[in-house]
């Protein structure tokens, strides 16, 4: 997956925003024994919520509407060690590809953020300008050929409240993905992440 140096950023803004705050400078008393004890059991017990399943944030590849039928990958949960969930969707010989990866971070800002970050990158790896595209929040798409030359790429960034979307769609150098297939593909990513996440 090529989603680290993409989100890194952005992760790294939301550490930065949502770590790191004391709300006393104070040194506080020492508790008696039994009621750090039973303190610390509840903490656990509240502080450890079940690991989430991302994989229902996935758009569906039966939705991908396309001559050749697209079939996908089982998902990777939590990609680069991050929290959210990727997939690839691929035609029967493999020349067509969208790479989905879906990351959830602590809010809408550390999201912006790291679609901020992703933008810069992309522009630069591609080589290609920004181009805005009415898909979720910030939707944006960059389109160029891959630094190797094999093959053409358009990626599409958005986001949707706390999460950061990336759709690659890879292709023949001489072929990139149709702007229309990539609103669609992207607007029914889109719908399906609002959907999963209860928006």
């Amino acid at each position: 997956m090529k989603v680290t140096r993409w989100v890194l950023a952005g992760v790294a803004v939301a550490a930065v925003l949502t770590g790191g705050c004391s709300s006393n400078s104070k040194s506080p008393t020492t508790p008696s024994a039994s009621s750090t004890s039973t303190t610390t059991s509840a903490a656990s017990s509240s502080a450890q919520p079940q690991p989430a399943d991302y994989a229902k944030l996935l758009l569906d590849a039966k939705d991908i509407n396309a001559p050749e039928i697209f079939t996908a990958s089982a998902p990777i949960k939590d990609p680069n060690g991050q929290p959210g969930v990727a997939t690839t969707f691929s035609n029967p010989d493999g020349t067509h590809i969208v790479r989905d990866t879906i990351l959830i971070l602590p809010d809408a800002g550390a999201a912006s953020a790291a679609l901020d970050s992703a933008k810069t990158a992309q522009t630069s790896s591609l080589k290609g300008n920004p181009v805005a595209i009415d898909i979720g929040t910030g939707g944006t798409t960059v389109s160029g050929s891959s630094p190797d030359g094999s093959k053409g790429l358009t990626v599409l960034l958005f986001t949707v409240d706390k999460a950061f979307a990336t759709l690659e769609f890879d292709g023949p150098p001489d072929a990139l993905a149709p702007p229309d297939f990539v609103t669609d593909v992207g607007q029914k990513q889109a719908t399906a992440i609002k959907n999963g996440l209860g928006g």
